[in-house]
């Protein structure tokens, strides 16, 4: 047997196990920062940044200097690390760290982030939304596909 198939494996050796693991070890109070830090070192990963620079929360990934094929790129890096699907809509139509990070905390994973939910309790729809965007999603995530084999 080699090495590697010694090694242990199974949900608490994936990344997203770590991280959630790692997220749940703080007080709920420093949750937020901890999740902020996880995604601005994506973010600066990706352009290139220093962990010295400043990751401005609230300007579009594409003044940032983002395209299309590298934010598609992001999305699965954070899905990989926070272990939930990202919706491309909201990643093209509110293209900012800020309202990502929002996104996650209090429509992804709720019962992490938001005081006195139970686990696996979902989170309220946001005021004037509805809660069924399966279809948006489904048709945001079929043209994003599209539009990366065109390119490919």
């Amino acid at each position: 047997m080699s090495a590697v198939d010694e090694r242990p494996v199974g949900p608490a050796t994936t990344p997203v196990a770590a991280t959630m693991r790692a997220l749940l070890d703080l007080p709920r109070a420093e949750r937020r920062e901890a999740l902020e830090d996880l995604v601005a070192a994506e973010f600066k990963t990706v352009l290139l940044m220093t962990d010295e620079d400043d990751l401005p929360m609230d300007e579009s990934y594409f003044d940032l200097g983002l395209t299309s094929l590298t934010i598609t790129d992001l999305k699965q890096r954070l899905e990989d690390i926070i272990g939930a699907e990202l919706s491309a809509d909201l990643l093209f139509n509110s293209p900012t760290v800020g309202r990502l990070l929002d996104h996650i905390c209090t429509e992804l994973l709720p019962d992490v982030f938001r005081p006195g939910a139970a686990p696996g309790t979902p989170a309220a729809p946001p005021a004037g939304s509805t809660t069924d965007t399966t279809d948006t999603t489904d048709t945001t995530d079929a043209m994003l596909d599209e539009a990366l084999k065109d390119l490919f």
